[in-house]
């Protein structure tokens, strides 16, 4: 198969970094769709390449094997997926704890439901993807539990939450709803993943004990 939306060649050529840009966000979304409908140990990089419309050879210039493909790909998405958390409570979550989780969780859920592919692909894939692909995992499932910690910390002292009773907690929070959107991949159920909202929710501020809003406030 030849491949889409050849670049133009001559002076009017877009320069190298762009085009190369262009073929790995292709190979990206190739690689994410292959990894989904295969599993991550029946994927090749000739099925990958095929996906995209490309050679086998434009694939190995951009990756040594299908191993370094899924661990740029979960670098590139699991940044994606953090800021796009950390804005939706920032932006969307009002003066409070329920509104910030409540945001947070629509944000996670929305990207999801907008990316089945890449979601398996970074959720239920990656897992069987060997060492460094489980030590990546390890680190992103970190970073979002830090940020629940602090997000938490702060509430706490500004007397709207109880404090998390310790970091194991934050992490509790985070197997769970990756363990829950993960199931929903895997079978369908509930067969609109943001169906999950109120029960994501209800595991949040269950566990940081969101208290009621101030008098003052009301």
């Amino acid at each position: 198969m030849g491949e889409q939306e050849t670049a133009p060649r001559g002076r009017h050529a877009p320069p190298l970094e762009v085009r190369q840009d262009r073929q790995r966000a292709r190979l990206y979304a190739a690689a994410s769709a292959v990894f989904a409908r295969n599993g991550f140990a029946d994927a090749t990089a000739e099925a990958i390449a095929r996906e995209a419309g490309m050679s086998k050879a434009t694939f190995y210039e951009h990756f040594g094997n299908k191993e370094e493909c899924i661990l740029a790909l979960f670098d590139a998405a699991i940044d994606v997926v953090i800021e796009g958390i950390a804005q939706a409570a920032s932006e969307h979550g009002g003066d409070t704890p329920q509104g910030r989780v409540g945001a947070s969780v629509r944000a996670f859920l929305d990207v999801i439901d907008a990316f089945p592919d890449q979601a398996q692909t970074l959720l239920v894939e990656i897992i069987g993807a060997g060492p460094r692909a489980a030590e990546r995992r390890g680190t992103a499932l970190t970073r979002v539990a830090d940020f629940i910690d602090e997000a938490n910390r702060a509430d706490a002292e500004a007397g709207l939450v109880d404090r998390l009773a310790s970091p194991h907690d934050a992490f509790a929070i985070v197997g769970a709803i990756v363990e829950l959107a993960s199931r929903q991949l895997r079978t369908k159920d509930p067969a609109d993943i943001r169906e999950l909202e109120p029960v994501l929710e209800r595991l949040v501020l269950g566990l940081v004990g969101a208290a009621p809003p101030r008098a003052s406030a009301v």
